[in-house]
Parts: C-alpha cells; structure tokens; sequence
C-alpha cells in the first residue's frame, strides 16, 4: 500500500536550520585557555632573569616552578563539586578574575617565600578551570564532535605560547619581568567580565534554537543534565561515588596516561626556557624567537588529534579506539625527545623537541575520555580527580629536573621527560578497554 501523497503544503515547510551557538561558546573556552596557560607559565619566561635578580638556585627555582602544582593538584576535587553546582557563568569568571590579580601581584615578590606564595595561589584559582571547560563542552557538544571541541580549546594551552611567545620577551624587555607579569594579569580580568556577558549554558541560551538543542542531545551531549548535581533529585553524591568512579579500571588508564602526557607538558612550560639559555646557550631574544616552534607544532598536534579520533568515530569504530590511536601514537612521539641528548647543533635540539611537542599535542585529547567515562550528574567531580592526580606532574616534574640539573648537566631530566611517555604509551594501550559512561545505581 502506497502513501499519500504530501500536500505542497506540508512540502513547502522547511525544517529549521540548526544554530551554530555551540561554536561561540567554544571560543569563548578557548580564549580562557589561552589566558590560563599563560598566567600559569609566564614564570617560566622571566625565569632566566627572575633567579638572577632574585639569588634563587636551580632547586629554589624548580620549588617556586612546582608551587603552582601543589595547590593546583590539592583543590581539584573540592573545585570539582563546586564546578558541578555552580553554573559555569558565575564560577568562571570569578576564579579567572581572582588568578588573574595574584598573576600581577607575583610583580611585588622580593625573594622566594614571597614568590612562591603568589604561585600558590594562582594554583588554588585556577585548578577548576579545566573541569569547568569539559563540563561546557560536554554540555554544548554531542559525542561525535567533542574530540574536536575539546582538541580545539585544547589547543589554547600552547596558542598563546607558541604565537605570544616572543611579544612577551618583548615586553619583558621593555618593562622588565615584573611588569611583564602585571600585563598578563590585567588581560585575564578584562576576559572574566567578557565570559560573564555572553556566556551561557544551553537551556539558559536563548541564542540557540530547537534544532541545535535536540541536535546535542541526541548525539550524547548533556544540554540538560550537566548542571544536575542529584540526577533524580534524591540524592546528594559523595565519597562513595568518588570510590565508585576510582575503582574502574578505565579511570586509572586514563589517569595515569595524563600524568604522563602532563608530564611532558611540564618541562616545556616550566624549564624549557632555562635550558635553552644557560644550557643550550641561547642568546635570549633568539630563545624566544625558537621557543615557540615546539608550542606551534604541540597546536598542530591537537587539531589534528581531534580531526583523526572524530573521524575515526565517523567510520563506525568505538569511542574508546577512537580516542586511543591519536593518543598513543603521540606519546610514541614524545619519547623522541631523547634524541637531544645526543645532538650538539641548536638546530637539531630544536627539531627534538618540536617533534616531542608535537606527539604531546598529538595525546592531548585525554579529556574526551572524562567526558566518555563521567556519570552524568558528575562531571566536574570526575574531571576533578582526573586532574588532581593526572596533574601531580606539576608538582614533582619540577622538583625532580631542579635537582637533576644541579651539577650542570641536563640529560638526565630530559631522560626522565621520556621514559614517562613510554610509561604513559604502556597504560593507555594495556589498561583502558571498553569505554563507556560509569553508571551510578540509585538507592
């Protein structure tokens, strides 16, 4: 039996064309990322003539280096809930406004107790900031974008370092370290009230119509329900959740795999600088000149990670194999780094590390995994202790280096970068299998 034939009017009305607001949004995140990564580094720019103004040893230095990551890595799960019931419109800008003034106020240190407390304290604001990134883009995008999103924002953190780079020597050279540190500062607090002014979540949105709501929702994204800190609205969540989500072994793969890539990610933003000056004895301007090849390669690496895993996904294979070539095949490339200590032209130390950066870049996508695993009403949470313990790396790498490199030589820490990848190569590929969203029964 044939159907009936449609009427012109009902073939006359076009379905409405899906908005775009979830791109606004998204680089909205990616510009706080860009201003996140520099408050958290810029350190390491001024670094070479900081210890020098300030008497501060190798070992003091990897301290003040390091101090960012102990609070950093201490608030993750606290900031985690906190993410979880605060919409991101307030909470953003708030800790984006506070870091961003103990970024500047890092000018008015005179020694290392004074220092190494500002960098306490830009680690305290700034930990749930990538918690609060994934829970947007879990939110605004469906599952067969994210890797994109996410490799997009992702690529923020090594944009400003890889293009600013040498506007900041240059503005170092112009008005010193300290008030190289004041402008940073002062940029953030002007984007914590632009977040504020146009962000919104997607059912708060008016921006954004029918068809792209239904669009992410069908395909997995969580345009309603990631703000829910009590899915059913019965109950509270609390450490036996937590338990619940530490006892997969799922979790702990990707965990430790993003110690490792975060690992790698911590010599280029803390002492990368410095080994270019006083151990590869670059002159300074032509350090910051070459610094920024390997963050341009790294943002290289992102884009193309999350075009291949998304593409990946488009063939039909599962989620978890999607996400998993890019990112072992990146930290394939980072054991490359190895390979500097055995070249003495600058040239080809630099084409080491670029290449290291880029297969960092390349594993940089860890985050889809969050958004694969996380219990819906738990994303911050989750993301939290992902980022508590993946980002251990920001406190001891720059510990270790600082006493590694104490006699002057620099190929063991840049051994000790290498052999973390490898670890992390092994635990993406043996530990994490079928991936797929824990779920948490209610009582």
């Amino acid at each position: 039996m044939t159907e009936p034939a449609a009427s012109p009017s009902q073939t006359s009305s076009p379905l409405p064309k899906r908005s775009r607001v979830r791109l606004r949004m998204l680089l909205l995140i990616f510009v706080a990322v860009v201003i996140n990564y520099l408050d958290r580094s810029n350190i390491s720019i001024v670094a070479p003539r900081l210890s020098k103004d300030l008497g501060l040893s190798t070992v003091q230095m990897g301290l003040i280096f390091s101090a960012f990551g102990w609070t950093y890595m201490a608030v993750q799960i606290p900031g985690g809930w906190m993410v979880d019931r605060i919409k991101p419109r307030v909470f953003y800008p708030l800790i984006m406004g506070v870091w961003s003034v103990v970024t500047a106020l890092q000018a008015l240190a005179r020694g290392f107790t004074g220092l190494f407390t500002m960098r306490l304290g830009v680690g305290i604001f700034e930990a749930p900031s990538y918690p609060t990134n994934n829970k947007v883009v879990t939110a605004w995008f469906p599952e067969r974008e994210r890797a994109r999103a996410i490799s997009f924002y992702t690529a923020g953190q090594f944009v400003g370092l890889a293009f600013l780079t040498p506007v900041l020597v240059f503005i170092q050279e112009l008005f010193g370290w300290r008030g190289m540190l004041v402008i940073t500062g002062l940029v953030g607090l002007v984007w914590s009230g632009v977040w504020y002014c146009f962000y919104r979540d997607p059912k708060d949105c008016p921006q954004a119509n029918r068809a792209e709501l239904d669009y992410i929702r069908e395909g997995g994204g969580l345009a309603d329900r990631a703000d829910a800190p009590r899915p059913s609205g019965k109950r509270q969540y609390g450490w036996k959740e937590v338990k619940i989500i530490l006892s997969t072994r799922n979790m702990w793969g990707v965990i430790i795999g993003h110690t490792c890539i975060t690992t790698t990610q911590w010599f280029f933003l803390t002492w990368f600088p410095t080994y270019l000056v006083k151990y590869r004895h670059m002159a300074y301007i032509k350090m910051g000149l070459w610094a920024s090849l390997p963050f341009i390669a790294a943002v290289v690496g992102i884009l193309c990670s999350g075009q291949l895993s998304d593409a990946i996904v488009r063939t039909g294979a599962d989620i978890g194999t999607a996400r998993k070539i890019p990112v072992i095949s990146g930290l394939l490339l980072s054991v490359s780094i190895v390979g500097a200590n055995y070249v003495q032209d600058q040239s080809l130390v630099m084409l080491f590390m670029t290449l290291a950066f880029f297969g960092n870049g390349l594993s940089s996508i860890g985050w889809t995994f969050v958004s694969a695993l996380a219990p819906a009403g738990l994303i911050g949470v989750t993301g939290g202790i992902y980022n508590f313990i993946g980002n251990s790396s920001a406190v001891f790498v720059p510990i270790v280096i600082g006493f590694l490199v104490r006699g002057g030589n620099f190929e063991p820490a840049i051994v000790f970068v290498g052999a973390c990848a490898l670890i992390g190569v092994m635990s993406f590929g043996f530990l994490v299998r079928n991936v797929k969203r824990i779920v948490i029964a209610e009582e």
